[in-house]
């Protein structure tokens, strides 16, 4: 069984910076691309960021020069800095591992940005 657990989140004010992170565990192996997704409330899950076993990332455009997505291939673990955070930033934000040609979620953590 595999488990994505994610953590981090919380409320912050506009122009400040939160880091989320995100550990798989359980039967993993051979991890490909691990990423971040969120989904505002009325909207679709999107695209935060993704990064490959190789270290090859990619950004949504709303958040290239913001956000930085990062990993620990010895521990599973991929992170997320965010700055300069923006009241559209707020979401649930979702982590996904993608490995033996399946995807696995987590349960999301909240990010709020809000004065």
């Amino acid at each position: 069984q595999v488990q994505v657990v994610e953590s981090g989140g919380g409320l912050v004010q506009p122009g400040g910076s939160l880091r989320l992170s995100c550990a798989v565990s359980g039967i993993v192996f051979d991890v490909d691309k691990m990423g971040w997704y969120r989904q505002a409330p009325g909207k679709q899950r999107g695209l935060v960021a993704f990064i490959t076993s190789g270290g090859n990332t990619n950004y949504a455009d709303s958040v290239k020069d913001r956000f930085t997505i990062s990993r620990d291939n010895a521990k599973n673990t991929v992170y997320l800095q965010m700055n300069s955070l923006k009241p559209e930033d707020t979401a649930v934000y979702y982590c996904n591992a993608n490995f033996a040609s399946q995807d696995y979620w987590g349960q999301g953590t909240q990010v709020t940005v809000s004065s």
